[in-house]
């Protein structure tokens, strides 16, 4: 069986569907890139993989074992870096260290965290605090704390999406990099479609539905490594896949309906704005042309 496997699971949340129907499947130290539109369920989807929400059906497996809350094995990278503020940047890592192998003595722990502080290059930044550092640097210490743990799979949720272009490059060749040296089973959320492409093994869009989200089958994703930024855009390879990619993103919409008006037979007047009387297939339609075409061009 898969490592991860996900099966006919849906969620909702006030009683609004997000995901219905995915079916997932990820093998041991694979690199799984999922893309999609802001508000699709990209990051419940990766919750449920964590552990922190239940599915409201179907199920979710870990290495074969049912998915009933968070653990060890399973490292988050959150987008918002969730450092504690009053740590430095060795103590925001020793402290998953000081978690998870409580049996280890004060050096061997030492040792493992410096580690994974200079595997990020962090180490000159080792006793600074959270509010000292630049985003990017932030974002390391939460990719450095979720590695220090050793975790079996690491769960990504879009940790480069609030990064300036140049920090964001730098940090993809990072985990890139980090990627090929300890082989993690990685599951990264991103809207970003080159970055996908750049880093996975499969790229698998989260489709929105009216009912709610599910996945597509996904892209294999066949470009040898190691994948350099610079000689990759003049792959005609790369450019097949980033053309299937975006050409299914860009279906998106075309087999949903529009939702029904609530307000017909109220007699209420229609005072919201323009763009929230659209329906769901109308908004995103609008959102494909402004975005995907102009990215894709």
């Amino acid at each position: 069986m898969s490592y991860i496997y996900l099966e006919n699971v849906q969620k909702s949340f006030a009683g609004q569907p997000v995901l219905k129907d995915v079916c997932l499947s990820i093998e041991k130290g694979e690199f799984v890139a999922i893309v999609g539109f802001s508000g699709t369920g990209k990051s419940t989807l990766l919750n449920l993989m964590a552990g922190l929400v239940m599915p409201d059906e179907g199920k979710v497996l870990f290495d074969q074992r049912e998915v009933t809350g968070p653990g060890p094995e399973r490292g988050v990278v959150f987008q918002n870096y969730s450092l504690l503020p009053w740590m430095s940047v060795y103590e925001n890592v020793r402290l998953g260290v000081d978690a998870v192998f409580r049996e280890w003595g004060d050096e061997e722990r030492d040792r493992h965290t410096r580690k994974y502080i200079e595997m990020v290059n962090l180490t000159p930044a080792l006793r600074k605090r959270p509010s000292e550092l630049s985003g990017g640097m932030r974002q390391r210490v939460s990719v450095a704390r979720a590695l220090a743990m050793n975790p079996q799979t690491l769960l990504m949720d879009e940790p480069l999406g609030a990064l300036d272009a140049l920090t964001r490059s730098t940090l993809q060749d990072e985990i890139g990099e980090i990627w090929q040296k300890e082989k993690k089973t990685v599951v990264l959320i991103t809207n970003d479609v080159d970055e996908g492409i750049l880093l996975a093994d499969r790229v698998i869009p989260l489709l929105p539905g009216e009912n709610g989200a599910t996945l597509h089958e996904g892209v294999r994703i066949d470009l040898e490594r190691p994948r350099d930024r610079k000689q990759i855009n003049h792959n005609p390879r790369f450019q097949e896949l980033r053309k299937r990619i975006f050409q299914i993103l860009r279906e998106i919409g075309k087999s949903t309906t529009p939702a029904e008006d609530q307000d017909r037979d109220r007699g209420l007047p229609r005072i919201d704005p323009v763009h929230q009387r659209l329906s769901l297939s109308d908004r995103i339609r609008r959102f494909r042309n402004a975005h995907v075409i102009a990215t894709e061009n």
